[in-house]
């Protein structure tokens, strides 16, 4: 309308995008941060990577919007691009993303007092540090931490409030634990003033079904049916071969293990150590088969048994067992 085209006419006239919007320019501009979590989209345990589906929430007054509403009938709010008008520079500090700034860059909402509502939407990739020793039973925390690029503590005053989950949408592979914030400063060598950071760490539990289901309990069988080589009787021609299939059956499972964990050497999953264990008790035990059928075939008429096999496997085996 009439009012508003003047409002806009107004507020723009003079207005520079590039000026803190204080009153006084020795006083930090205070600038509250929340989050909203709508979607964990995918934990990426190869590349330690974490991609959500977030609303940012930033709010702060202009000195320089301000108007009087009796003068502007029915105009209670305007609507500003975010390239018209001052905006802080709230970035994520760990992002993965190429663009590095994944936000989609929305209007910047405006009311008579100069109170200023930003609420850009993005996909955020950051970067986060996966511990899958417990995996399949593993709970992790990422961090996203988020701050103002260029200007320090003493130009603008980053507050942190609580981040909203009230619309967040379930994920099949895991459970939001809760997503607690802390405001922190951080001091560096080129500067006196502190820089303010907002850090949000998301903590997630994995679900345990799928895993369940499809990896430990045929594991658990598998390693099972190992024991059953030793009941064979030596004159089976299947005690090999059910050894043998065996170990290839876990070698194939720990190979499906080793394309979800990533390359690294820092933690290994106990699942991993006990596919490793039992492979290596399976492959001795193919072993010990294969000796106790050469000694079963060696002499088919019977022969009297040495006396380094006698003391071995009646006195140490014997005791041992």
């Amino acid at each position: 309308g009439e009012f508003q085209r003047k409002l806009y006419k107004e507020l723009v006239k003079n207005y520079n995008p590039l000026e803190r919007p204080v009153a006084n320019d020795s006083q930090p501009l205070t600038v509250y941060f929340s989050l909203s979590l709508l979607q964990i989209m995918d934990v990426d345990e190869k590349n330690q990577v974490l991609t959500t589906n977030i609303w940012l929430q930033m709010s702060w007054t202009d000195h320089y919007l301000q108007w009087n509403m009796s003068e502007y009938p029915g105009v209670k709010t305007v609507r500003f691009p975010d390239g018209l008008i001052w905006k802080p520079d709230i970035l994520l500090y760990n992002s993965a993303d190429e663009r590095f700034d994944a936000t989609f860059h929305t209007n910047v909402l405006v009311n008579s007092s100069g109170h200023c509502q930003y609420l850009p939407p993005g996909i955020f990739k950051s970067s986060c540090y996966i511990d899958v020793r417990w995996f399949p039973f593993d709970v992790q925390q990422c961090k996203l931490k988020f701050g103002s690029w260029s200007y320090g503590g003493w130009s603008l005053d980053l507050q942190m409030q609580e981040a909203d989950i009230s619309g967040y949408i379930p994920n099949g592979e895991w459970d939001l634990v809760g997503i607690p914030g802390k405001r922190s400063e951080k001091f560096y060598e080129c500067c006196k003033e502190p820089y303010p950071d907002v850090t949000f760490t998301v903590t997630i539990r994995r679900r345990t079904l799928y895993y369940g289901l499809n990896l430990l309990i045929p594991c658990v069988l598998i390693s099972a049916l190992a024991l059953l080589v030793f009941l064979l009787p030596a004159d089976s021609g299947e005690k090999i071969s059910l050894g043998i299939t065996v170990l290839l059956s876990l070698t194939v499972f720990m190979l499906l293990v080793a394309e979800i964990m990533p390359a690294t050497s820092d933690s290994v999953p106990l699942i991993a150590q006990y596919f490793a264990s039992t492979m290596i008790i399976v492959g001795l035990s193919v072993v010990v088969t294969v000796i106790v059928l050469q000694y079963h075939h060696h002499d088919p008429d019977g022969g009297k048994m040495p006396k380094w096999t006698r003391v071995i496997l009646l006195n140490w085996c014997a005791w041992f067992l």
